[in-house]
C-alpha cells in the first residue's frame, strides 16, 4: 500500500502560489499550508532559501518517503506532482505521449510568457512610484496579446473537437489538465495588471475561466493560505488603490534590500 503523501506547501496568496495549491487539491493530496508573508521578505530568510534558493514562492518539501525532497519553481511542482501522484492522469497525461508535450509546452508559455509579462504589468500599473505610461502600455500590450493566444488556442480546441457553445475547450485534448491550472493562475488576476480577460475581444477565455472557477479544488486551492479577497478588491476603485499601495510599500523596501546586497 502506498504511503499518505505528507507534503508541506510554502506559499502565499498569489498566482504562482494559487497553481501549486490548486494541483494538489486537485489531485486530492494531503498537505500542510504554511503562509510566507512576502510583506516580512520571509522568502529571503536563510531557512527558506534552503528550499529555493531563488527566494520565491512557492515551494514543497515532500516528505512522504521519509527523505525529505524539495522542489521549487511552480510548473516545476505541478509537474512533479503529477509525476509521483497522478498515476491515473486525473490531470495529466501519460509521460512522452503527444499530449504531455503539449500540457508542458503550454506550462512552459505561462512561466516564460503570460506570468512575467502580467507581472510586470502589474508592477508598473499598480505598484511602482512613478507612473510611465510607456512601461504600462508596453506590459499590457503584450499581456493582451497572449491572451489572444489563448483565445486563439481554445478556439481552435472548441473547432477540433466539435464542442458545443455550452462546453469550455481546453488547452490540450478534451480534457482539463495541469496546464489549465497554470495559465488560470494568472488569468484569474488578469484584471489587477488593467487588462480583463474576460472582455468581448476573449470570448473563450471567458468561458474557460467560469468553468474553471466553478470547480470544488479550484475554490478551494485559492483561498490557501489565506482567503481569496482579490475580486472583491478588484471591483472597487477605493480598496484597489488602497491594496496596492500597501503592497507597494513592502514591494519598494524589498527592492531596495536588494539594491543594496548587489552594491556588496
Amino acid at each position: 500500500m502506498a504511503p499518505t503523501p505528507d507534503i508541506d506547501l510554502l506559499t502565499s496568496g498569489t498566482p504562482n502560489g494559487h497553481k501549486v495549491s490548486i494541483t494538489l487539491e486537485e489531485l486530492g493530496l494531503k498537505y500542510n499550508a504554511q503562509k510566507i508573508d512576502l510583506s516580512k521578505n520571509q522568502q529571503k530568510e536563510e531557512w527558506f532559501l534552503k528550499v529555493n534558493p531563488n527566494g520565491r514562492i512557492p515551494a514543497i518539501v515532500d516528505k512522504t518517503s521519509g527523505k525529505p525532497k524539495r522542489v521549487f519553481e511552480g510548473a516545476s511542482i505541478q509537474l512533479y506532482l503529477c509525476e509521483k501522484y497522478d498515476k491515473e492522469h486525473k490531470i495529466s497525461f501519460e509521460y512522452d505521449s503527444d499530449e504531455y508535450w503539449e500540457m508542458v509546452e503550454w506550462m512552459v508559455w505561462m512561466q516564460s510568457g503570460l506570468g512575467p509579462m502580467q507581472g510586470q504589468a502589474n508592477h508598473f500599473y499598480r505598484y511602482a512610484p512613478e507612473k510611465i505610461p510607456y512601461a504600462i502600455n508596453r506590459y499590457q500590450t503584450e499581456t493582451r496579446r497572449l491572451y489572444s493566444v489563448l483565445n486563439d488556442r481554445l478556439a481552435s480546441q472548441r473547432a477540433a473537437f466539435a464542442l458545443p457553445a455550452s462546453q469550455p475547450a481546453f488547452l490540450v485534448a478534451n480534457k482539463y489538465s495541469a496546464a489549465d491550472i497554470c495559465v488560470f493562475s494568472w488569468a484569474n488576476w488578469g484584471e489587477w495588471a488593467g487588462v480583463d480577460p474576460r472582455e468581448a475581444a476573449f470570448p473563450e477565455v471567458k468561458v474557460w475561466l467560469e468553468a474553471i472557477e466553478k470547480r470544488a479544488a479550484v475554490e478551494k486551492g485559492t483561498n490557501v493560505p489565506d482567503e481569496f479577497k482579490m475580486k472583491e478588491i478588484m471591483r472597487s476603485k477605493e480598496k484597489s488603490e488602497e491594496y496596492a499601495k500597501h503592497s507597494s510599500g513592502w514591494i519598494m523596501k524589498g527592492m531596495k534590500e536588494e539594491e543594496g546586497k548587489g552594491k556588496m
